[in-house]
């Protein structure tokens, strides 16, 4: 177990101290009984060992990064509970001062203002007001003396123009001021450590006799106050309960007043006295204009700088998308020639879609393209890249395109046939599941079958006619084309569906203007022709038997509905 308090050896050689301080401060914090108490202990004996009466404290930049990534992850977590807020704080890298120039204002080193100490918190708000009722100027600047920013060479970086603080003057200088006219100002330091003019306004203070009522005062305060009104108190006139109110004639003459109403029984009574002069003093804060004319590095562009800078920003631009295009092609000409030299030398199935001489003159002119490339391509234009490219593919792209349909075809005219076995299916599925499919859209579909493979019983005996290093008679993509219209007749007949069966209509009941016109027609051809009267008579029965049968649906119904 180790002692709460270590126990230092005897001096070792001066060749060894600060190793063995720096063994001493590797003992845990727990083991080397650094508390309050021990701490101040151990201090005096390290100051004893060492021979120095104060200790060096560093604070590497890696101790700097994790205090600081700690200091704020305690800031920011719930679980941790701290006393006291803990952290660091940024402050401003350089100090700024503020100096103002316009009329009865000295502009001088020594009407320079430090508004802002260097190492001020971030971020800040100052204010400054002055006695002044002319437009002035407001210029801000580096502390003189101190480091300025990479790139700056000059300490002022701002100017504002402050105006309305005259016409705010000759507006209010015929009122009585009370005290001189003053204009402040508000700055602000950003969290970025820059620092602005953010408004600026006019304050006016002036004094007038304004008329105030006069405090209202008690009726027994009333009789010292104002002698013309007479008030009895005492009399009995004015009391709890009393709603007797005087005419104006009566308060003129002297009688007694009572001005209490029913709404505020058992409190005094309150004389109006009229009003008086009363010196008030009023500000009027006038909100000031800010014209911001910065100086020096962070000075705006004019029109036409801005303009021309547009301009060669466009070229630059347009160059750089050159350059990038010409590499572009000079890598995909490279990758080209690489890749098609290694494509002939590995290739066997090559030789069966291309000569001899074929070959040996397209390797050598990626050859000679490569040399090109290398020596007098090195600073050539992207035009000329994309040129030797396209030379190349003339020549190289009908030699692969067989290559690959040496083995593409075949893989094709295998799942049209495959395809044609399974139209015969689809079919046979047709005529048992779906008997209402029209007959003709069944044929065309048998028929574009049979076409198709006829088409490609030509083309295959004009391909085996043909010589493998020309064109071929026919390529995959044709035959794939032909079997997708296939496919998509195929699925355009399978969707149609199943019609709806066709319901019988009931027959109506005829109405009564129907029945008349039945009655009128069959009167009149009676009259034309003599029909057997058994006719008629077996006729006439059934109209009125439906009439009847109806009749009785529409009883059973009310007497349905009777019941219920």
């Amino acid at each position: 177990m180790i002692s709460p308090q270590p126990q230092l050896p005897a001096k070792p050689p001066a060749n060894t101290r600060e190793r063995y301080v720096a063994c001493y401060f590797d003992i845990p914090y727990n083991q080397s009984g650094c508390g309050r108490g021990y701490g101040q202990r151990n201090k005096a004996k390290l100051q004893e060992f060492l021979g120095r009466k104060n200790l060096d404290r560093h604070l590497d930049a890696d101790e700097a990064i994790v205090l600081g990534a700690s200091l704020h992850a305690a800031n920011l977590s719930d679980g941790i509970k701290l006393n006291r807020k803990l952290g660091m704080i940024d402050g401003s890298s350089y100090g700024f001062v503020v100096q103002l120039d316009g009329p009865d204002l000295v502009n001088d080193e020594t009407s320079k203002d430090l508004l802002v100490q260097r190492m001020k918190k971030l971020p800040s708000k100052m204010f400054r007001s002055l006695k002044h009722n002319k437009d002035f100027k407001v210029s801000l600047s580096y502390e003189t003396g101190g480091a300025l920013p990479p790139g700056v060479s000059s300490y002022k970086f701002a100017q504002y123009a402050v105006s309305g603080l005259t016409d705010a003057s000759d507006k209010y200088s015929s009122r009585n001021l009370s005290s001189p006219i003053k204009a402040n100002l508000h700055y602000t330091l950003s969290r970025n450590g820059i620092l602005s003019l953010d408004r600026a306004e006019a304050v006016i203070e002036i004094s007038e006799w304004v008329d105030v009522p006069k405090k209202n005062l008690t009726a027994q305060n009333a009789t010292t106050a104002t002698p013309t009104i007479s008030v009895d108190v005492g009399s009995g006139n004015i009391s709890e309960g009393s709603t007797e109110k005087s005419g104006n004639d009566n308060m003129n003459s002297g009688s007694r007043i009572n001005n209490t109403s029913d709404s505020n029984l058992g409190e005094q009574s309150i004389l109006d006295v009229g009003t008086e002069k009363k010196l008030k003093k009023r500000t009027f804060r006038v909100p000031l204009k800010i014209v911001e004319k910065t100086v020096g590095p962070g000075k705006s562009l004019s029109e036409e700088s801005l303009s021309e800078a547009k301009i060669r920003l466009a070229a630059l631009d347009k160059k750089d998308a050159d350059r990038r295009r010409t590499a572009e092609l000079k890598n995909n000409l490279e990758g080209y020639i690489y890749a098609t030299k290694e494509k002939i030398e590995s290739s066997e199935e090559i030789g069966k879609v291309s000569t001899d001489q074929e070959r040996r003159s397209f390797v050598e002119k990626l050859e000679e393209v490569q040399e090109w490339l290398y020596t007098d391509g090195e600073d050539a234009s992207a035009t000329e890249f994309q040129e030797r490219l396209d030379l190349l593919k003339i020549i190289g792209d009908p030699i692969f395109f067989r290559l690959d349909e040496l083995s593409a075809r075949p893989e094709a005219l295998e799942q049209a046939r495959r395809y044609f076995g399974e139209i015969q299916q689809i079919v046979t599925s047709w005529e048992k599941n779906k008997p209402w499919l029209p007959k003709g859209k069944i044929d065309e579909v048998l028929s574009g079958t049979d076409k198709i493979r006829n088409w490609l019983k030509e083309k295959e005996a004009e391909q085996k006619k043909i010589s493998a290093f020309s064109t071929p008679a026919f390529t995959s993509e044709e035959v794939y084309g032909k079997v997708f219209d296939l496919q998509d007749k195929v699925a355009s007949i399978n969707k149609i569906p199943k019609p709806k069966p066709k319901v019988e209509k009931l027959i109506k009941n005829e109405t009564e203007s129907d029945g008349e016109k039945a009655n009128k027609n069959s009167s009149e051809e009676s009259s034309e022709k003599e029909p057997a009267p058994e006719e008629s008579s077996q006729k006439e029965p059934a109209a009125e038997d439906r009439v009847e049968s109806s009749s009785e649906k529409e009883d059973a119904k009310t007497e349905n509905h009777d019941e219920l």
